[in-house]
C-alpha cells in the first residue's frame, strides 16, 4: 500500500493577540467588539494585502498569518505595532514571528512547530511589542534599519530544543517604516486617488486644461460624504513620474487610483480614464470621451460629470464585491451596509426582508449609521407599497421612526437625504418636505443618479410629471448601466401616462423590461398605456404577465398602499385593461 506522502514548506509565520482582551470584553464588550473589527478592517487586513500575507486562521481575538518571507513579515509587524503605538485606539497587540518547516494541510490550514513556536513568541512578547526567532533574525538583520535586543534563549511549552528570541526595541519603529512600510490605514469608506492625467498632445495648453479638468474631478468627489478623497497636493507629486499604482495605493492609503490621459488632433480632445484597484491591479472601469474643443471649460464640465457619475455606482459595486468574500461573522458595521445595499436591487419579498436584516445588524453594531437608518425605513416603507406587510400600519410607523433617526444624525448627507425624502413622500405625504430634501440631496451630490432617479419619482408622486419625466432622463443619461435603471424607465412611463403621452409610456415600460423581465411593476404600466390606446389585446397580455408574477395584485391594494393620489390616469388604464378590482 502506498504511503501517503505529506506536503511541506518553508513558511515565516507570524501570530497575533490582542493583550488583556478579556478583560476589556467584560468592560465595554460591544464598544470593544467594534473597535477589534475597526483594527482589522482599516489596519491589519490592508497590510496584509500590502506585504502579500495569507491568513491561515483567526481566533476570537487574534490570528496566525503566512508570509513567503520573514522581512515582509516582520514589515508588516511592524506597521500594525507603529500605527497602534500611535493611535488612540484601546487596543494593543502582541505579535510573535517565525521562520520554520510547516505541514500543509488538505484543507490549506497550516501544521507543526513551525506555527507553535509563533504562537509561544506571541505569549511572550511584550504588549505593543514583536518578538521573533533566531532564525527570523537571521534573515532580516542588516536589511532593516530597525534595533534589535536579545532576549536570550527561551523554553517553550511543547517545544523539545529552547529558542534563541529578538525583541523589536518599540523606540525603532517610526525609522523602520519610514520608506518601508508607513504607509497610511485605509479609511472605513471606499478611498480614492485622482492622478493628474498625461498630456499626449506635447502642447503645453493641454497641460493645463487636463491639470483644470483633474481638479475639478477631485472637488466633485470630495464632496461626497461617502468616499475618502486625496487632495490635489497629495495626488500631484506624481505628476510627470512613471508610477506603479500598487506603490501609489501603499503611499497615500487608498484603495482605487483613477488615471488617464488627454490627446488632442485635428480640433478634437480624447480624453481616457481608468479606475484600478491599486490593492490587486484589477481594472474596475475604463472608458474614452471624444469632444470638439470649442469651449474648455463647458468641455471640463462635462467630462468630469461624466466621470464622476460613473466612478460613485463603481466604486460602491467593487466595496459590495469585497464585503461578500468575507466570512459574514468578522462583518463590520459598514460592510453589513454594503451588503444591504447589494440586496436592496432586489424587490422580492425576500429581498427587502434581507435587506432590512443585514440594515438591522449595521445599525446593532453602529446605532448612529444615519443612512443605514434610512435605508432600513426605506424597507419598511417597500413592505408596505409592495403588499408585504402583514401590518401595514406597523411597518409605517417604523419607516418614520427610522426616518427622523437618520435626519437627526445627518441631515446633509445625499445618500440619507435620497431615502428620507421617498419616506417621507410615500408615507407622510408631506409632499413639499420631500421636494426640499430631494432637491437638496441633488445640490449636494449632482452627479449622482441614484438623487435624480430618487428626484423624478417625488415629482411624480407630488403630481409634477414634467419635472419628473426630465429629472428621470437626467438619471439615466447619467448612469446607463445603473442597477437599478429598470426603476427609473418605470417611474418615467408612469409620468408619461399621467401627461398622457402613452406611446412613450410604452416604450419607457419595454426598456425596463430589458433591463429586468421579472419586474412585474413595468406590466402595470403596459397594461395601463395600452388600454389608454385601446390596444386591448396587448393590454390584456400585459394584465396577464403581472398576474403572474403579482397573483395578489389588485387595484384597491395598490391604493390602500398609498402614494396614489396623482396617478389617476394610471389606475384609470388599470380599469380599462381588466386588472382585478
Amino acid at each position: 500500500m502506498t504511503e501517503q506522502r505529506v506536503q511541506r514548506r518553508l513558511a515565516a509565520i507570524l501570530a497575533a493577540d490582542v493583550v488583556g482582551y478579556s478583560a476589556l470584553m467584560q468592560r465595554a464588550e460591544e464598544a470593544t467588539y467594534v473597535e477589534f473589527e475597526r483594527v482589522k478592517r482599516e489596519l491589519i487586513e490592508p497590510s496584509l494585502s500590502r506585504h502579500e500575507g495569507r491568513l491561515i486562521k483567526t481566533t476570537g481575538d487574534g490570528a496566525l498569518i503566512e508570509f513567503a518571507s520573514p522581512l515582509a513579515g516582520i514589515r508588516c509587524a511592524i506597521e500594525i505595532q507603529e500605527y497602534l503605538a500611535s493611535s488612540s485606539s484601546p487596543l494593543r497587540l502582541r505579535i510573535g514571528l517565525n521562520l520554520g518547516d510547516v505541514i500543509v494541510g488538505k484543507d490549506g490550514e497550516l501544521y507543526g512547530d513551525g506555527i507553535n513556536i509563533a504562537v509561544r513568541l506571541e505569549g511572550l512578547a511584550d504588549p505593543g511589542g514583536v518578538l521573533i526567532s533566531e532564525k527570523v533574525y537571521g534573515e532580516v538583520e542588516g536589511k532593516l534599519d530597525v534595533r534589535f535586543e536579545d532576549r536570550g534563549e527561551q523554553s517553550l511549552k511543547n517545544i523539545s530544543k529552547p529558542i534563541r528570541t529578538y525583541a523589536v526595541l518599540n523606540g525603532t519603529f517610526n525609522t523602520a517604516t519610514e520608506g518601508l512600510s508607513a504607509a497610511p490605514a485605509l479609511p472605513n469608506k471606499p478611498s480614492i486617488a485622482v492622478l493628474p492625467f498625461e498630456n499626449m498632445s506635447g502642447d503645453p495648453e493641454q497641460e493645463y486644461f487636463a491639470d483644470g479638468m483633474v481638479e475639478e474631478i477631485i472637488t466633485s468627489l470630495s464632496r461626497l460624504k461617502s468616499l475618502f478623497v486625496i487632495a490635489r497636493n497629495s495626488s500631484f507629486v506624481f505628476k510627470g513620474k512613471a508610477v506603479d499604482i500598487k506603490e501609489v495605493g501603499r503611499r497615500l492609503g487608498v484603495r482605487y487610483v483613477l488615471e488617464g490621459s488627454v490627446r488632442r488632433a485635428s480640433g478634437k480632445v480624447r480624453i481616457t480614464g481608468q479606475l484600478i484597484d491599486a490593492m490587486t491591479g484589477t481594472h474596475i472601469w475604463a472608458d474614452r470621451f471624444e469632444r470638439d474643443l470649442s469651449d474648455v471649460f463647458a468641455l471640463q464640465d462635462e467630462v468630469t460629470a461624466a466621470v464622476v457619475s460613473v466612478i460613485q455606482p463603481k466604486l460602491l459595486q467593487a466595496e459590495i464585491a469585497i464585503a461578500t468574500r468575507r466570512r459574514s461573522e468578522n462583518l463590520s458595521s459598514y460592510e453589513f451596509y454594503l451588503r444591504a445595499m447589494q440586496q436592496s436591487y432586489l424587490t422580492s419579498r425576500e429581498g427587502v426582508a434581507e435587506t432590512l436584516r443585514l440594515a438591522h445588524r449595521a445599525l446593532e453594531l453602529d446605532p448612529r449609521f444615519g443612512v443605514v437608518a434610512a435605508l432600513a425605513g426605506v424597507c419598511h416603507m417597500r413592505n408596505v407599497t409592495l403588499g408585504y406587510a402583514d401590518d401595514p400600519q406597523l411597518e409605517r410607523k417604523e419607516a418614520v421612526r427610522l426616518l427622523q433617526l437618520a435626519l437627526s444624525v445627518d441631515d446633509s448627507d445625499p445618500d440619507t437625504l435620497v431615502w428620507a425624502s421617498t419616506i417621507s413622500a410615500w408615507m407622510v405625504g408631506d409632499h413639499e418636505g420631500a421636494i426640499e430634501m430631494a432637491n437638496r440631496a441633488v445640490a449636494l451630490n449632482p452627479n449622482s443618479s441614484l438623487a435624480w432617479g430618487n428626484r423624478g419619482w417625488i415629482y411624480k408622486i407630488a403630481g409634477l410629471s414634467d419635472e419628473a419625466v426630465r429629472s428621470f432622463e437626467h438619471a439615466i443619461r447619467m448612469s446607463p448601466i445603473e442597477p437599478l435603471l429598470h426603476r427609473a424607465f418605470f417611474g418615467m412611463a408612469t409620468a408619461f401616462i399621467e401627461l398622457r403621452r402613452f406611446d412613450e409610456a410604452i416604450v419607457a415600460g419595454e426598456k425596463a423590461l430589458r433591463q429586468t423581465p421579472s419586474y412585474s411593476p413595468a406590466y402595470r404600466c403596459l397594461a395601463s398605456a395600452f388600454a389608454h390606446l385601446g390596444r386591448d389585446t396587448e393590454a390584456g397580455q400585459a394584465v396577464g404577465r403581472l398576474l403572474e408574477l403579482d397573483p395578489d395584485f389588485t387595484i384597491s391594494a395598490f391604493i390602500a398602499r398609498g402614494g396614489q393620489a396623482n396617478a389617476k390616469l394610471y389606475i384609470e388604464g388599470l380599469r380599462k385593461a381588466g386588472v382585478p378590482e
